[in-house]
């Protein structure tokens, strides 16, 4: 014959491995989230009405994703810096940068940093039509 225990009284579930877990993953997203210094690249933005502001010759840079095309000839970074200094008077004479040709953002970044390297201050980021 089957003997039946009586019946044990439910065990409440403990939360303290739960709120662990909740912490330990709190902690963990709080870290990972500062974990690298962020860079930030400043940008002037232009007024539609600065155009007036423009002078000297057309300093146009197109830039594609393996070359660079400064007024519509092909240069690469070593002589677009040279011949920019010539087309230009101050370093705050304005620059235009324009992505073309599925041109990605760090190569765009990468030709900004460059020529604020090379004390170019006043560069004018342009929407390909």
């Amino acid at each position: 014959m089957f003997v039946i225990a009586p019946p044990r009284p439910r065990r409440r579930p403990s939360l303290t491995p739960m709120i662990d877990v909740v912490f330990l993953l709190l902690v963990f997203f709080m870290l990972a989230a500062r974990f690298g210094i962020e860079g930030v690249l400043p940008l002037t933005l232009e007024t539609p009405g600065a155009a007036a502001d423009y002078s000297g010759p057309p300093r146009l840079v197109d830039v594609r994703p393996d070359a660079l095309a400064l007024n519509g000839v092909a240069t690469d970074d070593a002589t677009l810096i040279a011949d920019l200094a010539r087309l230009t008077d101050a370093p705050e004479d304005a620059i235009l940068l324009r992505p073309r040709d599925g041109a990605d953002l760090q190569r765009l970044v990468s030709v900004l940093e460059g020529l604020r390297d090379a004390g170019f201050a006043r560069l004018v980021i342009v929407e390909a039509p």
